[in-house]
């Protein structure tokens, strides 16, 4: 009689796979998030894959090639990171061009209106107010001077020791976070109701969700 087959011990996981725009500051964030969820374990099924690319259009696209690799499982996850920055950068019309080619193509997408940095701030404070730039909520928000008293010096792309000073404000940030994304959600006029048309909105709160949910 046959023995019964044991359970394959390197039976390849699905991944959650991210692409993010920023070289520095979202993928810090990020791996201190994923760290902090369960470590090493958690590093083995969701990954920020390496990137060159720093436009929407091209993230989504290298997500979609990477999904149709052959080195890609039928049930792994992509998600792509990126700003919606000024509208004199960005127009609306690229960014619909990229995020309804990550629809169509099963591609989740985390964008934060108008910066990443928008995030950060909820960490610190409640806030809904809208910012047409980065370089509009750096002078004009708290981030500035909320990260120097807590870290000691002003804010740069992945200041080493933020993540670290804000970790603790995951859990409020979140709450804000939702708050303020189904606030520009009921505001925002009929027909302009996509992630990039909301300012603001923070996409962070969808990944550290789908993050979370990974298994």
């Amino acid at each position: 009689m046959p023995k019964p087959r044991k359970p394959a011990v390197n039976a390849l996981k699905r991944r959650l796979r991210i692409y993010c725009e920023g070289e520095k500051s979202e993928p810090s964030y990020l791996d201190g998030y994923i760290n902090l969820a369960r470590g090493a374990e958690r590093k083995k099924v969701v990954r920020i894959e390496p990137t060159r690319k720093n436009t929407p259009v091209q993230l989504v696209d290298e997500a979609i090639l990477a999904k149709k690799s052959p080195a890609s499982l039928p049930n792994d996850v992509y998600w792509v990171v990126y700003d919606r920055e000024s509208t004199a950068k960005y127009p609306d019309a690229l960014h619909a061009q990229a995020y309804d080619r990550a629809m169509r193509n099963g591609i989740n997408v985390a964008i934060n209106n108008v910066c990443f940095e928008y995030w950060l701030i909820l960490h610190f404070e409640t806030t809904d107010a809208p910012y047409s730039s980065y370089d509009d909520l750096r002078n004009q928000s708290c981030l500035n001077p909320r990260v120097k008293t807590a870290c000691g010096k002003s804010y740069e792309k992945a200041l080493p020791s933020l993540f670290s000073a804000i970790k603790a404000e995951i859990g409020t940030a979140r709450i804000r976070g939702a708050q303020v994304n189904k606030s520009s959600l009921l505001l925002a006029p009929h027909g302009r109701q996509k992630p990039f048309e909301l300012n603001p909105y923070v996409g962070m709160v969808d990944l550290l969700n789908a993050i979370d949910d990974f298994d």
